[in-house]
C-alpha cells in the first residue's frame, strides 16, 4: 500500500508538471494541431503503461493511469472549443449572392438582385458573413466545398470595408485562405489576384474546409476537415473588436454550405 501510494502520489507530480508545459506550448502553437499530436502520443504510450491498483476500502483508488487522466485533461480542454452553428447573416450578403432559407448556404446567382443598402452589405466582392461574431473564446465552424472552383474563407473583422475593393489579408482585416482552381492561397490583393508567394502548400485541394478561430491566441487555422490535415495557420495577430465567419464564392450556381463538424482530429 505504501509502495503503491508513493508511486501515486509521484505521478501526480508529473502529470502537474505536464499540465503546466502543455499550457505554455499551447500558447505558443495553434492549440487544435497541438492537442491533436499530444493526444495521439498519449495513445501510443497508454497501451505500454502500467495500471497500478489499490485494495485498502479505506483509499477509494482503483486504478492510476497517469496517461489516461493526461488525455482527460486534454478531452477538457478541448471541451473549451466551442462547434459553431454557423448561420449567415443576409443584410451582409452582396446583391449577387443567394441565401439558402435556413441560412447555411450561400451561392452566387447570375442576376443582380436590387436590395437596399444597410450599410452591413458588401456591394463590390460576392461577400457574406455569418450572423454571429465573437470577441473572445476559441470557435470551430466546417464549410463543405465540393465543386466550387473559387472560394475564400476564413474570418473577418467587423471593421473591414464594404464599399470598394480591399486585399484580403490580414493587414486589412481579413484572415482567409483562397482557391483559385487547383491552387489554395492565403491572401489576395486589390485587384482579387492572389500573389504568387500566397501559395500554400501543394495537397489535396479539400472538399471540406475546417476553420478555427483562437481569439486570445491571436491565431486563425485551416484544416482539410476530409484528411484532419492542416492548410495554414495565421499567428501573430493582437485581435480586438467583433470577428466574423466570412464566405466568399465567385462561381455561379455553386455553393458553400456550412456544416457540423468537431475540430479535427479530437
Amino acid at each position: 500500500m505504501e509502495k503503491n501510494l508513493l508511486k501515486i502520489q509521484e505521478n501526480i507530480r508529473i502529470i502537474q508538471e505536464e499540465i503546466t508545459k502543455l499550457k505554455e506550448q499551447m500558447d505558443q502553437k495553434d492549440s487544435v494541431m497541438f492537442l491533436k499530436e499530444e493526444a495521439h502520443q498519449n495513445r501510443r504510450i497508454s497501451d505500454d503503461v502500467q495500471e497500478l491498483s489499490v485494495t485498502n476500502e479505506a483509499l477509494p483508488v482503483e486504478k492510476f493511469d497517469r496517461f489516461y487522466l493526461l488525455n482527460t485533461v486534454l478531452r477538457e480542454t478541448l471541451d473549451a472549443i466551442n462547434r459553431v452553428s454557423v448561420t449567415l447573416d443576409v443584410e451582409t450578403a452582396h446583391p449577387y449572392l443567394e441565401v439558402s432559407e435556413d441560412r447555411k448556404s450561400v451561392r452566387r446567382t447570375g442576376t443582380r438582385r436590387n436590395l437596399p443598402d444597410t450599410g452591413k452589405r458588401f456591394t463590390d466582392r460576392p461577400c457574406v458573413l455569418g450572423s454571429e461574431g465573437f470577441t473572445s473564446g476559441r470557435h470551430y465552424w466546417e464549410v463543405e466545398v465540393t465543386g466550387n472552383r473559387v472560394w475564400c474563407l476564413g474570418v473577418a473583422a467587423e471593421s473591414v470595408k464594404r464599399k470598394g475593393r480591399v486585399s484580403l489579408s490580414p493587414e486589412t482585416r481579413f484572415w482567409v485562405i483562397r482557391r483559385v482552381g487547383d491552387v489554395l492561397h492565403r491572401d489576395c490583393d486589390v485587384s482579387g489576384v492572389p500573389p504568387p508567394e500566397s501559395r500554400l502548400a501543394a495537397g489535396p485541394i479539400p472538399g471540406r474546409v475546417g476553420v478555427y478561430l483562437s481569439y486570445e491566441s491571436g491565431t486563425v487555422s485551416f484544416y482539410n476537415a476530409e484528411t484532419k490535415s492542416h492548410l495554414h495557420t495565421f499567428t501573430g495577430n493582437k485581435f480586438t473588436g467583433k470577428l466574423y465567419p466570412f464566405f466568399r464564392t465567385a462561381v455561379v450556381n455553386q455553393w458553400l454550405r456550412i456544416c457540423s463538424g468537431s475540430a479535427p482530429g479530437l
